[in-house]
């Protein structure tokens, strides 16, 4: 088995003790759930650092079939330079508007840059390779 997916591992949020009036605590999403929500979302958030300042870059990416996240950007852009070889997190969630409800995924793992060919216009590749994976489903009262 590839090194990157047993590396992998889903951390599900313990239940939280409740108070009275309290609603139930948000449940956590298994490995296979929240990679199944992660293919369907297409924009997500990265998170690195820039001269040891977090920043945060929405990005549209994809899944490869190990679960890694996928993103396409200038051969010498900051995230290609800030990124390699680096850990680093990307975020994707869904949530409605209205009431607040839905899911987020994190992903956190070192990023490898893969240069693209000479030819003009190609993209650089950047694979996250996932060591942890967070999930959860949001629920109208979540903090």
């Amino acid at each position: 088995m590839n090194a990157d997916r047993e590396a992998a591992s889903v951390q599900v949020e313990p239940p939280v003790a409740r108070r009275p009036g309290d609603t139930a605590p948000q449940p956590g999403l298994d490995e296979a759930r929240a990679l199944e929500l992660l293919r369907r979302a297409g924009v997500g958030r990265v998170v690195y650092t820039v001269g040891a300042l977090p920043a945060v870059l929405p990005v549209r990416f994809r899944l490869d079939p190990l679960g890694g996240v996928l993103l396409s950007t200038a051969p010498g852009s900051e995230l290609a330079r800030a990124v390699d070889g680096a850990v680093i997190a990307f975020e994707a969630d869904e949530v409605d508007g209205a009431d607040g409800t839905g899911w987020c995924v994190t992903v956190l793992g070192r990023a490898e840059v893969r240069r693209p060919s000479p030819e003009p216009g190609a993209r650089a590749e950047i694979r996250i390779a996932p060591e942890l994976v967070v999930g959860r489903h949001l629920t109208p009262d979540a903090a």
